[in-house]
């Protein structure tokens, strides 16, 4: 049995525990946010590597169209799983004859949870929508603070509140436009008047303020001249445990 779901938090069985830290980008690690925009590489997101058990002997193809057939994977082995769709893994594991990495269907897998194909499928649903948002350079109600940090960058302030029932906070963001102030010179040789540039100002034209409790945004606030548009929420992170 799962644990009771808490409001707003979604429960996700596989085989690993998610520890905060992991809650957003993998920052030393090369994005692959570019690479497929159709797949959810698992290493860009945690630290701790999915594994699933291997129940029949299953197609290993090199594409996740299934173009070409590299060889088979072997049953009754654990194998790692490195990135997913919402119809089929990335896996590396034993073949028949050797070691083999490859997309391989769910058929081919169990794990502890009898739904873990929902379970990751939801997993993949809420990545895809993260991987947008940052591709966009946006952030959404919902993301981890490291995922914002992803998107939009570090804040020039933080806020932070600690009390008995958690860390709370603000992050706050305040966008520039440089504004060329010029002066008015006279050639002494030509008598021609020119305009010179004698200093570049910033000038505030939009702030933003993401609230968050616990490393998840719960607000954002955006200031009237900045053309934010509708503010976007998504599911929270999944709770990934036994």
């Amino acid at each position: 049995m799962f644990p009771r779901m808490k409001p707003g938090i979604l429960l996700l069985a596989i085989c690993l525990i998610l520890p905060a830290s992991a809650q957003g980008i993998r920052k030393d690690r090369k994005s692959n946010l570019d690479s497929d925009p159709e797949v959810v590489y698992l290493e860009q997101w945690l630290d701790e590597p999915v594994e699933l058990k291997v129940i029949k002997q299953a197609p290993v193809f090199s594409d996740r169209q299934g173009s070409h057939r590299l060889g088979f994977l072997k049953a009754d082995q654990t194998v790692k799983v490195e990135a997913i769709t919402d119809k089929i893994y990335r896996i590396r594991g034993q073949g028949t004859h050797h070691g083999i990495a490859g997309w391989v269907a769910p058929w081919a897998f169990s794990a502890e949870s009898p739904d873990f194909k929902e379970q990751l499928k939801t997993f993949y649903d809420r990545q895809i929508q993260v991987q947008a948002l940052i591709k966009a350079k946006q952030a959404a109600i919902g993301m981890t603070l490291g995922e914002v940090e992803a998107a939009i960058g570090q804040p020039v302030k933080t806020n932070l509140r600690k009390t008995e029932k958690g860390v709370s906070g603000k992050w706050e963001y305040i966008d520039y436009d440089e504004v060329k102030h010029y002066i008015t010179r006279v050639d002494p040789h030509t008598g021609a008047v020119f305009r010179q540039l004698s200093h570049i100002e910033r000038v505030e034209r939009g702030r933003t303020d993401i609230e968050f409790k616990d490393d998840i945004v719960t607000a954002i606030e955006e200031s009237e001249d900045r053309r934010g548009g509708t503010v976007k929420i998504i599911v929270p992170p999944l709770v990934f445990g036994w």
